[in-house]
């Protein structure tokens, strides 16, 4: 199933914004699509993602079956403390995935 692909720096300075990159593999089939045969391929969506920064969410979002596949999303935190940043989603068939990823503040 799907996972998340990251992009943060790996420290930073203490109050420094910063760009978080997150890529979730996932099909995000709307159901509204026909297969070979002409039957209706079943809707397939990540629903929600998020992501924490030292157990505080930063970021959520809720995808519809607009979405293409592979949603990318970008966004920026500030750098207040060494933590860890967990990225999560939760698709429409009760799939998760996560990925964890340290940030290390000077």
């Amino acid at each position: 199933m799907a996972n998340i692909k990251v992009r943060v720096p790996k420290t930073a300075k203490r109050g420094e914004v910063i760009e978080v990159f997150a890529l979730s593999i996932h099909p995000m089939e709307s159901g509204f699509r026909l297969d070979n045969i002409g039957k209706n391929i079943p809707r397939h969506i990540i629903e929600t993602f998020v992501c924490t920064y030292g157990g505080n969410e930063v970021f959520r979002a809720k995808l519809h079956p607009a979405v293409t596949a592979n949603p990318y999303f970008a966004f920026h935190i500030v750098a207040r403390e060494s933590g860890v940043l967990v990225f999560a989603w939760k698709d429409d068939k009760s799939n998760t995935g996560e990925e964890r990823v340290s940030l290390t503040v000077t």
